[in-house]
């Protein structure tokens, strides 16, 4: 049986001479394994359809309730995460976070839209790469029920938050005058303000908004501090990515 999909290529393997298996994001079907043979062959016509973060109509055949690739044609390649490495970097991140938690055949129609916005943005220069990243992080793990308590302290009540205290083990917020007993991440006015916009607005206006240099730096933090919390687990990508980062402003 022949079908149709509309997928992100999350991530692909290498299997024998020149077949890939691919890992992919679907809209309608969440996440799926797929064959896709001959794609490594020179004169393949899915090899571009089937690279790795790239967005691509597939032709599928099921057969035994297994997938193989049978046409392939790119929606939308992202040409500027490939000429720089700390983009392709980022953007490999984006896509291991997206497999991690992602559901096998449960339609994921908001994570596959947050990876797609996301990367664009990164591939077209709209947005620094921090930017995107933690605005990533933070909606991702809201579109996945793990929304940080941004509402109110959790102790007092306040909605204001003055000196904002963020708690990364249950992700709730203290304002200063709570805090004095606990440790947390410091924050500030405009680094939540900017958390908040990430959590609540439409998503294709997560990242309309400025805030300083500073602010941006521990928004940063507490989006990936958050994140790997939620994981439960080293990410290799994240690694790699913050070395890259890290050898960039000391190298």
């Amino acid at each position: 049986m022949f079908r149709t999909e509309k997928v992100l290529v999350l991530r692909e393997t290498r299997f024998r001479e020149s077949d890939r298996i691919l890992t992919v994001l679907t809209a309608e079907a969440g996440k799926k394994t797929l064959a896709a043979h001959g794609a490594l062959s020179k004169k393949s016509r899915i090899a571009a359809a089937t690279q790795q973060l790239t967005y691509s109509e597939l032709t599928l055949f099921e057969k035994g309730g297994r997938l193989s690739v049978r046409e392939g044609v790119v929606l939308e390649g992202f040409p500027g995460l490939r000429t720089e490495l700390e983009r392709f970097a980022l953007g490999c991140y984006i896509a291991e976070c997206l497999e991690l938690f992602s559901t096998e055949d449960q339609p994921e129609p908001e994570l596959m839209q947050l990876g797609l916005n996301c990367l664009y943005a990164l591939s077209e220069g709209l947005a620094d790469c921090r930017k995107v990243k933690a605005a990533f992080e933070l909606r991702l793990m809201a579109e996945e029920g793990y929304a940080p308590m941004d509402a109110v302290c959790r102790k007092c009540g306040s909605r204001q938050i003055p000196l904002p205290v963020f708690l990364t083990e249950d992700g709730s917020f203290l304002c200063g005058s709570c805090a004095r007993d606990f440790y947390g991440l410091q924050m500030t006015d405009l680094s939540l303000a900017a958390l908040r916009h990430i959590l609540h607005a439409p998503a294709r206006r997560i990242l309309a908004f400025r805030i300083p240099e500073e602010d941006m730096r521990i928004l940063a933090r507490a989006a990936e501090r958050w994140l790997l919390h939620c994981a439960e687990r080293k990410l290799p990508t994240l690694d790699y990515y913050n070395m890259l980062r890290t050898e960039q402003n000391y190298g």
